[in-house]
């Protein structure tokens, strides 16, 4: 689908081509062909399908760059996801003969500055978190919204599931605005509440349309160390980049130190960082200073990373639906990716509803320094001995004396040594 066959800005144009693109993708082709239409949007794609493009396209198509007023407001969940947002949004706006004044807020920025900044610069287009919106626009009544010609909602299920109070608020703020709202998943309950406060709506799915190339592995852990079945893995597999997703902050600490100590480039994000703390990782991530990030759903919903080449559930995530987020960082843009999941402590009825949502997957197992096909989940026979795991408690003995902590310390002198055995040193 060429560009030609939809009403775009000559300055949209230029950005998309500058960027790559040949054509749209399924859902921005669906959203454009839409939006002209007098109802609002509720749009499902896959993550890494063009989501961003797909409602800052009509933003910018629909703007009066010389009418200095809020015309586009764009709610993300997460300041990483705001963020990124706008850096594409200054993006296309740099192609503009004209100046666009863009503006983000999120949580921890300086509230008086940002209320002068308005009162002088009022932003033609905001993004911002939900919190903060409320903030500027509800208790300090400084940012004026209620002419703008959009309102959008990425990762609209988020949204719904824990700041629906807030949503309605700023909802009804609104008074022309069209509605879109967007997310790689959906449930029956959030559709029915998100239809309530968006009424007169096309609902868009592109879910089964979106090309990502992603295979997705299960490795059963059966009666292994679940971390001894990471390692293994991580040393077979050698990623461009690799995320690690764990449940718990515990276990982001827990993995992290693990990778760092058998000299992998390693980093560990999650919701407890500041602000400032956060965006440096993120910065230093996006220059290729670690192998691997070990990180929270944050990451799922809040971050895209260019290059992800494989994902790795150290544990599968409680919401089901949040797997398909995860594994959506990898095969963007036409590349490939893969998703290795260790399987311990789960119902497999989990498996069986990612299976419904179209997911195939393939059982493998990590033997032999290589990544096998088995049969089965039930592949794994009770019994396996890891030789070079009972070596090393040989070697290591439990110390007479015990101390604070000795045992994961001994845990862990025990395990670096079972791989130090196994494999060697890490080479760079």
């Amino acid at each position: 689908m060429q560009f030609c066959q939809f009403e775009m800005k000559k300055y949209v144009v230029q950005a998309l081509k500058d960027l790559g693109f040949k054509s749209l993708t399924p859902i921005q082709q669906s959203v454009l062909r839409n939006v002209k239409e007098n109802k609002n949007i509720i749009a499902m794609s896959r993550t890494g399908s063009g989501k961003t493009h797909s409602f800052l396209i009509p933003i910018f198509n629909a703007l009066d760059e010389f009418d200095k007023s809020t015309q586009a407001v764009i709610v993300a969940p997460t300041l990483e996801l705001a963020r990124q947002i706008t850096s594409v949004a200054k993006h296309i706006a740099s192609f503009s003969g004209e100046a666009i004044s863009i503006k983000s807020y999120v949580g921890g920025t300086d509230m008086k500055r940002e209320i002068e900044r308005i009162e002088t610069n009022p932003p033609q287009i905001v993004i911002a978190t939900l919190g903060k919106l409320v903030d500027l626009t509800i208790d300090e009544n400084e940012l004026k919204i209620h002419n703008a010609k959009y309102f959008v909602i990425d990762e609209a299920d988020m949204i719904a599931d824990s700041f629906l109070e807030d949503t309605l608020k700023i909802s009804e703020k609104f008074l022309n605005a069209k509605k879109m709202l967007f997310s790689a998943t959906i449930s029956d309950v959030n559709m029915n509440i998100i239809k309530n406060f968006i009424p007169n709506s096309v609902v868009i799915d592109e879910i089964g349309n979106d090309e990502l190339k992603i295979s997705h592995y299960l490795i059963p852990i059966r009666y292994r160390d679940k971390d001894q079945v990471l390692f293994d893995l991580v040393h077979i597999i050698n990623p461009y980049l690799c995320i690690i997703f764990v449940n718990k902050k515990e276990d982001c600490q827990h993995v992290y130190e693990m990778l760092k100590q058998n000299g992998y480039d390693a980093i560990s994000i999650h919701g407890d960082l500041n602000i400032r703390e956060r965006k440096r990782i993120v910065n230093e991530i996006r220059k290729l200073k670690y192998q691997y990030i070990i990180a929270t759903d944050m990451v799922a919903r809040g971050i895209d990373l260019e290059g992800v080449s494989h994902i790795i559930n150290y544990s599968l995530p409680t919401d089901y639906e949040f797997y398909i987020h995860r594994s959506g960082r990898t095969g963007r843009m036409g590349m490939d990716g893969e998703c290795y999941s260790l399987l311990s402590d789960v119902s497999y009825d989990y498996i069986n509803l990612l299976k419904a949502k179209g997911i195939t997957f393939e059982y493998v197992d990590v033997k032999n320094q290589e990544i096998v096909k088995t049969k089965t989940h039930k592949s794994y026979r009770e019994g396996y001995v890891d030789e070079a795991l009972e070596q090393a408690k040989k070697m290591i003995k439990k110390p007479t004396k015990v101390k604070p902590n000795y045992k994961k310390k001994h845990e862990r002198e025990v395990r670096k040594l079972r791989n130090n055995i196994k494999y060697g040193s890490k080479r760079k």
